[in-house]
This record gives structure tokens, sequence and C-alpha cells, in this order.
């Protein structure tokens, strides 16, 4: 579910930058499913025994060695982005479920509705705050 900024931003995107925004969501949402299978470890040691395999036959040269280097950088380059994308869609959906969880409690202070958007300054005080609330209640049970 989006929420009406999310909306208003997606108006004010041209359509194509939407489109290779959903397209991207989609081939990481894919791609992390597929590179974080037992089989794409397989698949990706099999690829280096394999090289490893080749050496004597290339008699280890520079070359030889550049091919791995090379795969291996553009590999991880790439991952980069894909794990990023996967980890802050994770993140959001874990913040937008507590934020539910905090509204539907009662008791439970609205304030802490989407604390990540506040400043490192407002996390340190509510920081702060909890940890004095901890320690009150580890007194009340010593008690």
């Amino acid at each position: 579910m989006k929420t009406k900024s999310q909306d208003r931003k997606l108006e004010t995107e041209p359509k194509w930058l939407r489109n290779l925004t959903e397209a991207f969501h989609s081939f990481a949402r894919r791609s992390s499913i597929v590179l974080g299978s037992a089989w794409a470890f397989a698949a990706a040691l099999l690829i280096i025994i394999v090289w490893a395999l080749t050496g004597p036959t290339f008699h280890f040269s520079d070359t030889w060695q550049l091919i791995i280097n090379t795969g291996t950088t553009i590999v991880t380059f790439l991952m980069v982005f894909l794990i990023q994308n996967t980890q802050n869609r994770d993140a959001k959906a874990v913040h937008l479920k507590l934020d539910e969880i905090i509204r539907a409690l009662t008791g439970a202070r609205n304030q802490l509705v989407n604390l990540e958007g506040l400043s490192d300054e407002e996390l340190k005080k509510f920081e702060e705050e909890f940890s004095r609330i901890r320690k009150r209640a580890e007194k009340g049970r010593k008690n």
C-alpha cells in the first residue's frame, strides 16, 4: 500500500522513470530469491573450481588471474545495488508493520511511528529515554 506522499511522488515522475523503477524492483526481488539460493552458491563454487583447475593449463598467467578478478569485481559491484535495494524494501516493510502495531496498541505513543524520519539527535533522545525506562524496569525486578 502506497502512502499519499508516495502517490504524489509517482505522479510527478515521468512514466519512463516509473516503469524503470518498477522493473528494477521486480528484477531485484527475483534476483535476490535466485541468487540467495543454495544452487547459486553451488554454481559460484563450481565456477571457482573450474577456474582453479584451468590454472595449470594457462600456466597461472596474468590473463588467467585477470579473468576471475574482473568477473568477481563486476558481480560484486552489481550485487551491492541488488542487496541494498532488497534491504531497503525489507526495512521499509518492517517499519510499516511496526508502525501499524504502534497505531493499533492502546497506550502506545504515536510519536514512535516513523522514527526513521527523525534526525540523529532526536533518535539519541529516544534512545536515552528508553535506556532510563529499561534501567527503572530492571531496578523494579530486583526489588
